[in-house]
């Protein structure tokens, strides 16, 4: 139980990582505000909760907009007393190069991804510096770390996400607020599926898993493991850093010259 009476919200919780980390969360003994501007998704994320034996509850919310967020981190409070951790899950990806990325698409995307988490630590950083302190995890992307083609929106909001992280480990140290982001590669969630389960992407798909060490994608459960361990005691020396977890995508595994080796 290393989350044993800790208050947790998690955005984008209604599905892939965000109810993974729930789950987990959870079953460590933390008591869980789900949310998600995804009713469904998120209230079924509260039932899973609930029949395993853990204490949930769900929020509906969009993250890029301060009003919502403010009312989230205030029902938090209302409902359990305090916040102590906050894990910045939701996100949207948009295709397309500067040339077919829109000003409608390019502005939504850094609201969601960007504006959403800085909203959301803005206002749950106020209420941890009352209780003594907590944690903030940014799920990030290994996007935000190499330029990706097609991905303008997404990977430069990813890439923003780090920076945001290590800024507000810099700034809220002194608070007892440690901040620290994961970077996961190709993790098998519906946003994931949604792009390379399609009709005609399966030369994409093959793509993408030879691009990966291991040859598979991440499971949201891996995901959740790590969140945890950033959330706990265990990671009390780790702040204003990144973990990646990309199966090797970044360590330089070259499609071509493994298929030369046999890989």
């Amino acid at each position: 139980m290393k989350l044993k009476d800790k208050i947790a919200i998690v955005t984008g919780a209604g599905s892939g990582i965000g109810r993974a980390i729930s789950l987990d969360f959870a079953e460590e003994g933390a008591k869980v505000l789900v949310n998600d501007v995804n009713q469904t998704g998120g209230e079924e994320t509260v039932k899973i909760i609930k029949e395993m034996g853990g204490e949930a509850s769900f929020f509906l919310a969009d993250v890029s907009r301060s009003e919502e967020v403010q009312k989230m981190i205030a029902t938090a409070m209302e409902r359990y007393g305090k916040v102590d951790i906050l894990v910045n899950n939701a996100a949207i990806n948009t295709m397309g190069d500067s040339q077919a990325t829109t000003e409608e698409d390019w502005n939504r995307t850094i609201a969601v991804n960007l504006t959403g988490p800085f909203l959301c630590a803005k206002y749950a950083i106020a209420e941890m510096k009352e209780s003594g302190g907590g944690v903030i995890i940014n799920i990030s992307s290994v996007e935000g770390l190499s330029g990706f083609s097609n991905q303008l929106a997404y990977s430069s909001s990813k890439g923003g996400m780090i920076n945001l992280t290590k800024c507000l480990a810099i700034d809220h140290a002194r608070d007892n607020i440690r901040v620290n982001s994961i970077c996961p590669a190709n993790v098998e969630t519906p946003m994931s599926s949604n792009l390379v389960d399609q009709e005609g992407m399966e030369p994409v798909k093959k793509y993408l898993l030879r691009k990966h060490a291991l040859r598979r994608f991440g499971k949201p459960e891996e995901m959740a493991k790590i969140a945890t361990f950033l959330a706990s005691e265990d990671s009390s020396f780790i702040t204003g850093t990144h973990i990646v977890a990309d199966g090797g995508w970044l360590c330089g595994t070259s499609m071509d010259i493994a298929e030369i080796f046999g890989g």
